[in-house]
């Protein structure tokens, strides 16, 4: 299996980062400092190499420098199985981020052509306990990760709903207006409901067939819908009065939801303790980083933000010992170096430091 990882890493008026170089070779990378130094900000400049908002899910504007906000750059070199790619991604004064690999524009999707990205992240921890919108967006950020066409599909989905919602919410009952967009929301809503089931399987496989330390957890998909385009297209037509008095699209993979539970318990994942949610989260983004470096011949970059909160010192030496089996470059952030000492000369350090709401990289060896 190649190796694929991050080995220039270089931020301009990106959040508390005013100018930022990072220079890492393919180990894994343990980045520590105080809360509100500037760690997370780095982990979300490298999840923005992966198409979508990033793993904070925010608007270009919102990531820019305050007060100056005269925009922001990312540049990231990418050394994978093709060789090495440069990768720029800039924003002008809040204005949509635009992406660059070797110097030509391209859209979002062409990311995923040269890298993988994952990530785990705090506000992760209550997937499990959360609404369903939640564990929706884990699902197609898994899907994402095999299939990048799934955001153009899931987009494309999202449009015709609005624009179907619309004519339901002004009581229009013409059918004319509705045949067209039903016959696309049936079109990509298969689509994506096949995708997340394909996703599922590969992670199942991907549990089954290593042994790990992490639990295994059993996944379902939840979905009132039919299964194939054209039982769809009648089942949107047939619903629409009932959509109408209640002003939405009432059948969809909008609906979906994930349920999860603890595969050697029986029980399910809210029921378990924070722990062990937690435990069952990592379990899950390790089995997706081994199915993708399966599928993508390269395993991806993780992003593991806060990644010792709720495991014990057994659970975060065997989460070690997974990344550097599995051969990903992780960056992982903690607030305190020892967090990371079963990592040993395995990994390399950063220290990052907050002065004047100026974020600055010390130190990487």
């Amino acid at each position: 299996m190649a190796d694929l990882f991050l080995s220039n890493l270089t931020l301009s008026h990106f959040r508390s980062h005013l100018r930022s170089a990072i220079a890492v070779d393919a180990r894994p990378v343990a980045i520590h400092g105080n809360n509100g130094a500037g760690k997370t900000n780095i982990l979300e400049a490298i999840s923005l190499l992966s198409p979508g908002r990033g793993l904070r899910r925010a608007s270009a504007q919102d990531m820019t420098r305050r007060p100056e906000a005269l925009g922001w750059k990312v540049n990231a070199l990418i050394n994978g199985p093709n060789g090495v790619a440069e990768i720029d991604i800039t924003s002008e004064q809040g204005v949509a981020r635009q992406v660059r690999i070797d110097g030509k524009p391209v859209a979002q999707t062409a990311l995923s052509r040269i890298v993988r990205v994952l990530w785990l992240i705090p506000s992760m921890d209550r997937l499990w306990i959360e609404g369903a919108d939640g564990r929706r967006r884990f699902l197609d950020r898994v899907t994402l990760s095999f299939l990048p066409d799934h955001a153009d599909i899931s987009l494309s989905y999202e449009k015709a709903m609005r624009e179907r919602n619309r004519l339901l919410k002004d009581m229009v009952r013409e059918p004319s207006w509705y045949a067209a967009l039903e016959a696309r929301l049936a079109e990509t809503g298969i689509a994506i409901h096949h995708n997340r089931l394909r996703a599922l399987q590969a992670l199942t496989v991907a549990q089954e067939m290593t042994a790990t330390a992490f639990p295994v957890a059993t996944l379902a998909l939840e979905c009132d819908m039919p299964d194939n385009v054209e039982a769809m297209r009648v089942a949107l037509s047939d619903n629409r009065i009932r959509d109408m008095s209640a002003g939405r699209t009432l059948i969809g993979p909008h609906r979906a939801d994930l349920i999860g539970s603890y595969a050697e318990k029986g029980i399910p994942a809210r029921d378990c303790s924070t722990g062990e949610q937690k435990a069952l989260l990592v379990s899950l983004i390790l089995a997706n980083a081994r199915a993708v470096a399966a599928d993508f011949g390269a395993p991806p970059l993780l992003l593991l933000d806060e990644i010792a909160a709720h495991l014990d010192a057994y659970r975060r030496a065997a989460l070690y010992d997974e990344i550097s089996a599995l051969g990903a470059q992780a960056w992982m952030t903690g607030t305190e170096s020892g967090l990371f000492e079963a990592m040993d000369a395995r990994a390399q350090s950063l220290t990052v430091t907050e002065v004047s709401g100026v974020s600055s990289v010390l130190s990487a060896h």
